[in-house]
Order: structure tokens, then C-alpha cells, then sequence
């Protein structure tokens, strides 16, 4: 079993190369690294129930009167606690403006890595900003 400084040592050269996980399926990697496994028994999992997983969804609707904003706000926390996303409809944006950002995003990891590389941090701290071509 590799030693925990093993670990920090291949997790900082994954962290150094600044190209994440698709990184590693662009080199063509097909397992899973070990820095990704977890010994059974290291995660909590909780096998007592049957797991049938259902996406939230959240019906922005009337999101402008103060007393559905109340609501909405306790229907996000939820989603967020229980399951940690969640699907908006009714939310206005229009389907032009979405795809263009699922085209942005799809040319962004698309992008050769050094240049994805300025951007990838570990800083919660650091902000990116992003300026988007019309």
C-alpha cells in the first residue's frame, strides 16, 4: 500500500500538470489512477435504504414575488443539501443564450492544455474572470 506521502507526492504532479481529469483521458489513460481509489470502507456510505435518485427540480415561476423567492430558497437548500444539484426551469434565459454557453464551454475543454493551464487553480480564493466574445 503506497504511504500518504506517495499520495501527496502523485496527487501535486495530477495538480502540477494543470490539466484535470480529462487531461489524463486526453494522454490516454484507460484506469483510474490510484490517487482516485478509496480503500473500502474510507467513504461513509450508507446502504441501509434503496437508492433511487431523482434530479430536483426547481420552477423558477414567479421567482420575482417576495413570497415564492421564500419558497425558492428553501427549495434550493434542500436540493443542495440532499442531492447537490438541481434542474431550473421557467428561469427565462433564452435557449440561443444556453447553447451558446454549452458551445463556450465544449471550445474551452476543447482548448489545447497550456492554454487551459492559466486557469486551473486550487485557490478557493482566486477569481476568474471570463470575458465572453460576442
Amino acid at each position: 500500500m503506497a504511504s500518504a506521502l506517495d499520495r501527496f507526492q502523485e496527487l501535486k504532479a495530477f495538480d502540477d500538470t494543470k490539466s484535470g481529469v480529462k487531461g489524463l483521458v486526453d494522454a490516454g489513460v484507460s484506469t483510474v489512477p490510484a490517487i482516485f481509489h478509496h480503500p473500502p470502507g474510507s467513504l461513509a456510505l450508507d446502504n441501509t435504504h434503496d437508492h433511487h435518485f431523482v434530479i430536483p427540480v426547481i420552477d423558477l415561476a414567479g421567482a420575482w414575488t417576495p413570497s415564492r423567492q421564500a419558497e425558492l430558497v428553501g427549495e434550493v437548500k434542500s436540493a443542495a443539501e440532499t442531492v447537490g444539484f438541481f434542474q431550473a426551469v421557467n428561469h427565462g434565459v433564452p435557449e440561443a443564450a444556453m447553447s451558446q454557453m454549452l458551445a463556450a464551454v465544449r471550445s474551452f475543454n476543447e482548448e489545447p492544455a497550456e492554454v487551459k493551464r492559466v486557469y486551473y487553480t486550487r485557490d478557493d480564493g482566486r477569481r476568474q474572470a471570463c470575458e465572453v466574445p460576442d
